[in-house]
């Protein structure tokens, strides 16, 4: 269970929620992006969501229910690892678009993750494996939840979020032009989750460079990392 939100009005400001049961993970703020990574049991601490330097951002919510066309199948591409070759500023969102577009990108066998990706100019990709990809050049706003995008609500699941997007979206349509991070915040307040429980709330100011976070929905306790990324504090 997760919510992605971009949003392209003054500013391009993302916001993501992450909703995880049962996993550990952890905030790493760096020179080069803030990342939340999850300890995999055969991995390690993978950096697999947050903000770099260059203003790229990486989502990545799980697609309810699961899609076995999603399954790994011959020659392809695999999510979570364009993700983070996007996170670590080793491919551009363009790049990967061109990859979705060519050739077939699948996930895990049994779980359908899906890729809310995002560049500095607030242009949005989002991929569900097995199913399709969309670019959005620039859009006044764009969420993500934990349903396919291509079959709306045509099945149902606890998780899928149909609720959440239309909170979020019903926020969004009345936001106003000077939209900033704590109205981001507010949306995020409003989506969060307490059964598979929203354990990080990432805001990502592109505009100015400037990541906020805040964990275990404490919303009056958050970080900021600076524009430089050098630097981080609490407010």
């Amino acid at each position: 269970m997760c919510t992605s939100i971009v949003v392209n009005k003054n500013k391009t400001i993302v916001g993501w929620n992450l909703d995880l049961l049962d996993m550990e993970y952890r905030v790493s703020p760096a020179d080069e992006g803030v990342f939340i990574e999850v300890n995999d049991a055969t991995e390690g601490w993978m950096p697999l969501f947050g903000a770099n330097s260059r203003g790229d951002f990486v989502g990545m919510p799980t697609c309810w229910p699961a899609d076995r066309r999603s399954d790994p199948a011959g020659d392809g591409e695999n999510v979570i690892m364009l993700d983070i070759d996007l996170l670590l500023q080793k491919k551009t969102l363009q790049e990967i678009r061109d990859i979705a577009a060519e050739r077939p990108v699948y996930s895990i066998p049994g779980l359908t993750f899906m890729s809310a990706l995002s560049d500095a100019d607030g242009n949005v990709l989002h991929i569900v494996p097995g199913q399709g990809c969309s670019y959005y050049e620039k859009p006044e706003y764009k969420i993500l939840t934990n349903f396919s995008p291509y079959k709306q609500n045509s099945e149902t699941h606890p998780w899928m979020g149909w609720d959440r997007y239309h909170i979020a979206k019903d926020m969004l349509k009345n936001a106003s032009d000077d939209f900033d991070v704590e109205d981001c915040f507010e949306i995020l307040k409003a989506v969060s989750q307490e059964v598979c429980p929203t354990v990080v709330s990432m805001v990502y100011d592109v505009t100015d460079r400037t990541v906020y976070w805040c964990e275990n929905r404490e919303w009056d306790k958050k970080a900021r990392k600076r524009k430089c990324f050098g630097e981080s504090l609490i407010e």
